[in-house]
């Protein structure tokens, strides 16, 4: 008879069961026929999959799709589902999973191979199937050489290149049914468990649709956004031309001293772009005011400097103001849902003041720069006056930039909307993405700690109120852009690395945030190292977070 032993369950209290069993069958156990509402674990701060065996006073948090970390596992199994159903129907393609778009995934079938309408009804149908049978997800960390040879079998080449340039002993995988995989992160224990999802066409390949962390038990609507989408098939035309589209080719780089190459590159192909936008911004003799706007560590502040020297090359002569210096005083910014002042709401800006200020300028009149004083909380007077002509586009760089609200008072014509993120054409294989949230996060914590005097902690604790806000004020209006302009440089991740880990390795299983690191610091490994930055532009973007600008940007 097996011994009996007690642990907690937030949410319930006091549990006894026996030792031993695993997470899944005390999930079954608290829940009853609810328990397949629960994908993962959280024990003193570390994710766990439900295969675990449980111990004597364990404290358990049982994750739903209501949870960040739980809605990653679910997103990952419907994605290893698909995958496996696109392994049935075409299996002589391999399929890629490629970005975010809107609330779904994006991914489609590598080569010139497209997926038709009825192919992707076919696909939705033969993906109820493999949840109706409720199949077993087994994960098994098999010897490297082992692992290496399976992927070989299945034609995945992706993870072959990449595990040959890694030093592991293990390897894990994931067997479902006959079907085996490799994925970064933990899987539902069955197929069963994604029991909402929709797939949608979106030619040449399909979205996939799962329920979000807000709304759990329906599909969100799916809302195009195209010019998002064109930019990402642009970055992964060029990866894939440049054999940069997968972390193993770019480990193979760096092994066999070819970086270099790609750093420049990469570099070069930034700078073309830079000098395009500038060349079309000069085509029109309408165009004012250049309103740039990004979710955080996009790397606005180098972008906009750059692109004042193309103008400059083009013989205009821009003036930059500052969004910040227009907030209002303090006692007038409004506050978030935990009474606090929110500085992200375009409310914290005087949107009178801001627009007539514009509307002097465009008018040729003088006006006079104010400059807010954040000790204070008082719009001050800065002496600072400046006049502009058709010579002189203001650029205007900030969160709200793609707002209309921001400048309702200028005429659309006067106005260039750009869009710039951290757009990230590289996966770790085709299978496995790289969200462009981490590469932004990574980016931040290291700016972070060598030049605002912020640790890892502050960091996290900030990041949470940054991307709430994003989602609030920048993503729905990215759309509205004229241009976007990806940020990405594909080798930096090889580059953060080493000031990332450091930092990351702080943080033990007392913090809350210690899941999250742990997760960046697995995702981490998959890099090898690039040692020498002396070959990275001076005004290269990536010098915005480690150093060696020749540009003032912090």
């Amino acid at each position: 008879m097996k011994k009996k032993i007690k642990v907690t369950v937030e949410g319930v209290g006091e549990i006894l069961t026996e030792e031993d069993i695993k997470l899944e069958e005390l999930s079954k156990q608290v829940f009853g026929k609810d328990y397949r509402k629960y994908i993962g674990a959280r024990i003193n701060n570390e994710i766990y999959h439900l295969r675990k065996s449980i111990e004597e006073n364990m404290y358990i948090k049982f994750l739903s799709l209501k949870d960040e970390d739980g809605h990653k596992i679910y997103a990952r199994t419907a994605t290893a589902i698909f995958i496996m159903a696109c392994k049935e129907i075409f299996p002589r393609s391999t399929v890629k999973i490629e970005h975010s778009i809107g609330e779904g995934l994006y991914a489609e079938l590598e080569g010139e191979r497209s997926i038709s309408f009825s192919e992707v009804e076919k696909l939705k149908a033969k993906m109820k199937e493999i949840i109706n049978k409720d199949i077993p997800i087994i994960r098994e960390k098999v010897p490297a050489v082992k692992g290496i040879t399976l992927f070989k079998d299945r034609g995945y080449e992706d993870k072959v290149r990449l595990y040959n340039t890694l030093d592991r002993e293990l390897i894990q995988t994931y067997r479902i049914g006959h079907h085996i995989d490799g994925f970064h992160g933990y899987l539902a224990p069955s197929t069963g468990f994604v029991n909402i999802f929709d797939l949608k066409y979106y030619y040449p390949g399909a979205i996939i649709l799962i329920p979000t962390t807000e709304c759990v038990n329906q599909i969100p609507e799916f809302i195009e956004q195209k010019k998002l989408a064109k930019v990402f098939k642009e970055a992964n035309e060029w990866a894939s031309i440049l054999d940069l589209g997968y972390v193993g080719s770019l480990n193979e780089k760096v092994l066999n001293g070819d970086i270099g190459e790609v750093i420049r590159i990469s570099e070069a192909l930034q700078e073309k772009k830079i000098g395009h936008i500038a060349d079309e911004i000069c085509k029109d003799d309408d165009i004012n005011i250049i309103l740039i706007a990004g979710p955080s560590s996009s790397g606005k502040t180098t972008f906009a400097q750059r692109l004042a020297i193309h103008l400059k090359v083009n013989g205009k002569r821009p003036i930059a103001i500052s969004v910040d210096d227009y907030f209002v005083d303090r006692e007038k910014t409004p506050l978030n849902e935990k009474g606090e002042y929110d500085f992200e709401s375009i409310e914290a800006i005087d949107l009178e003041k801001l627009n007539d200020d514009l509307v002097k300028l465009l008018e040729g009149e003088e006006i006079e720069l104010p400059k807010y004083n954040f000790i204070t909380g008082k719009s001050e007077s800065s002496g600072i006056k400046i006049k502009v002509d058709k010579d002189h586009p203001i650029i205007v760089e900030g969160i709200h930039g793609l707002n209309p609200r921001l400048t309702t008072h200028i005429p659309e014509k006067n106005k260039f909307k750009i869009y710039i993120s951290a757009l990230t054409q590289l996966n770790i294989d085709a299978h496995n993405r790289i969200s462009t949230t981490d590469t932004r996060l990574i980016r931040r914590m290291v700016r972070d700690s060598k030049f605002r005097g912020n640790d890892v902690f502050r960091t996290f604790e900030l990041w949470g109120g940054v991307t709430k806000g994003e989602e609030k004020n920048i993503f729905p209006f990215q759309e509205e852009a004229d241009i976007m302009f990806d940020s990405a440089l594909v080798y930096e991740l090889s580059v953060l690395k080493k000031y990332a880990v450091p930092l990351l390795e702080k943080v033990d299983n007392s913090s809350i945030y210690y899941s999250e690191c742990k997760r960046l610091l697995q995702f981490l490994k998959y890099f090898i190292d690039i040692e020498d930055e002396n070959i990275i532009p001076p005004n290269s973007i990536l010098r915005e977070f480690i150093g060696g600008a020749d540009i003032n940007v912090h």
